[in-house]
């Protein structure tokens, strides 16, 4: 009796531990192909412009406004001062603006140095282009701007130049939104 007893406990105990690991993994794999680009985004180091490497990571559970952008791109270029300026606004929040460009090294080097950007740049090189399509940017022009909420999920996106009144209410409205 005690054997089938002991049995029995090893067998539910089995069960038990194999549906807690099979529950974990189910809860935490990205679901859709954005969730999955963002999960690689976040597992990228990607150089800055200044060309010292960082971790993508660091911004994990921030609200992130990712634009994807080029120094050849004029609206592109244009928008930079309006972000930065929205960057100093949201300031001491866990909202962040991050710039990958889809461009050289130098080019973002050079740039950087010329404009004095308030917010990260980083370069992205090609791969950033293929990442943008991931994240929903099926006709591949630039800008593209993608809202991601503190749980990796995209909330909206921008193709073109941003109108920064409605990027300013997106933000204030999604950043405040508790993921469903």
């Amino acid at each position: 009796m005690n054997k089938k007893i002991i049995s029995l406990a090893a067998i539910m105990a089995a069960l038990g531990l194999s549906l807690g690991i099979y529950a974990g993994n189910v809860n935490t794999a990205p679901e859709t192909p954005q969730e999955k680009a963002i999960a690689q985004l976040m597992a990228k180091t990607l150089p800055d412009s200044a060309g010292k490497p960082q971790a993508l990571n660091q911004w994990q559970h921030h609200f992130l406004v990712v634009n994807f952008w080029a120094t050849w791109c004029a609206p592109c270029v244009q928008e930079m001062p309006e972000l930065s300026a929205l960057q100093k606004e949201f300031k001491g929040k866990s909202t962040q603006i991050l710039g990958l460009g889809i461009d050289s090294p130098s080019n973002i080097a050079e740039f950087a140095k010329k404009y004095n950007i308030g917010y990260p740049l980083y370069v992205a090189g090609m791969d950033g282009s293929e990442l943008s399509r991931q994240m929903g940017n099926q006709a591949g022009g630039l800008p593209f701007t993608v809202l991601i909420n503190a749980d990796g999920k995209v909330v909206k996106s921008y193709l073109g130049r941003l109108k920064m009144d409605e990027l300013r209410a997106d933000i204030t409205k999604f950043s405040a939104e508790k993921s469903k």
